[in-house]
């Protein structure tokens, strides 16, 4: 058997949630390396089930810790980032704003937003400035620190062409910069396309013309909660740069795959349909290991019974099946690949299931997060 289940421990229990660890400051195991998997609501959510919570669990290993000290009370994570040069160094984006742990996940302090748009999806770190990173929110809010997070100016970011109204609010779901121009920055909104920085976010401008050209086609139309065909081309969910391919974007939408080589002014299909019977896309990622592989997160549809995690060693041109024997039960919502370890790969599906390798995808296991919980948004590894 290559992977197996197991929810039992006798750390600290947390009443009422069966198999659940509580890591208090100063008493978590120490290993290698850590995985963290975040939870939180979303629109649709069976009513009853447990839909919150950060988790920890050591690479190859199957026990997941909750983690707590410092947090919100019953804290929802919906981004979730370490940092690569340091990574006992975790960030959370939660329902109360960005929180940062230096002692991978024992302990937390808040980086207070101002204003009244704390809800964080996505969070970006600059790669040469360790004291600047940028945070995105529901309401389409973009928030940038020069201090480390101990203050922040909020950026003016303008509707972008053909924004959508949906019965929730609108989302900054993933930031992402050119790795070869930390001052060109690009946030995917959801539901409304891609936007473009080129001063470090003091100006942003729309990158959906290409993105609404591509509605006009039938098989490019789609329409859930609103009357507009261009719907699922703007329900954008994820993007990368290649440090390969200078101004190229990859974007991970309802429709599939998209690439911009330049710089989001015109897209073209990936035809990742080719390659998969999966064709809707929730999360794509660079590696950071190696310029030319990406990772993508392919489902049927945002609630659905089936994902897979599917790798392309040549920047999209064709893509293989990743995720061996094991059986995704749920929307695949995101990957994560390990900060210094090229071999630890994990992703993490909707109701509540992880999976890891950490041999380069030889031999896979799968776990649960405890108590139930379902509703990943958010997973990281160090």
């Amino acid at each position: 058997m290559r992977y197996r289940l197991t929810l039992k421990d006798p750390l600290t229990k947390i009443p009422g949630s069966a198999g659940m660890r509580q890591v208090l400051p100063g008493r978590g195991r120490r290993m290698a390396a850590y995985v963290y998997a975040g939870a939180a609501g979303w629109v649709g959510a069976p009513k009853g089930i447990p839909t919150r919570g950060l988790f920890r669990a050591g690479a190859g290993d199957d026990r997941w810790d909750s983690l707590t000290s410092g947090l919100p009370e019953a804290v929802e994570v919906r981004a979730l980032t370490v940092r690569p040069a340091a990574p006992n160094v975790v960030y959370a984006g939660t329902q109360a704003g960005p929180y940062v742990s230096e002692d991978a996940g024992g302990s937390w302090r808040a980086l207070p937003l101002p204003g009244s748009n704390r809800v964080v999806w996505s969070i970006l770190l600059h790669p040469s400035e360790p004291g600047t990173l940028y945070v995105g929110t529901e309401g389409t809010g973009i928030y940038r620190s020069r201090d480390h997070g101990a203050s922040w100016r909020e950026l003016a970011v303008p509707a972008p062409e053909g924004m959508l109204r949906m019965d929730f609010p609108a989302r900054v779901v993933r930031l992402a910069l050119d790795p070869s121009n930390p001052d060109e920055i690009y946030a995917g909104l959801e539901v409304g396309g891609v936007v473009r920085s080129t001063d470090g976010g003091d100006s942003w401008q729309s990158c959906n013309a290409g993105l609404l050209a591509f509605a006009k086609q039938d098989r490019f139309k789609s329409r859930i909660g609103t009357d507009s065909d261009s719907e699922g081309m703007l329900d954008s969910h994820a993007l990368t740069l290649s440090p390969a391919r200078a101004g190229e974007v990859v974007l991970a939408n309802r429709m599939g795959l998209f690439r911009s080589a330049d710089r989001g002014r015109n897209w073209a299909d990936m035809q990742v349909g080719r390659h998969s019977p999966l064709t809707y896309a929730r999360d794509v990622r660079v590696s950071r290991h190696d310029v030319n592989t990406l990772y993508a997160a392919l489902s049927v549809a945002a609630i659905s019974d089936a994902g897979s995690l599917y790798r392309s060693r040549d920047l999209g041109a064709s893509w293989q099946r990743f995720d061996h024997d094991v059986s995704i039960e749920s929307t695949l919502m995101i990957a994560a690949e390990g900060a210094t370890d090229p071999d630890l790969i994990y992703c993490a599906a909707r109701r509540g299931q992880v999976f890891g390798t950490v041999d380069g995808g030889k031999t896979w296991r799968a776990s649960r997060l405890p108590g139930g919980v379902q509703g990943i948004y958010a997973l990281a590894a160090a």
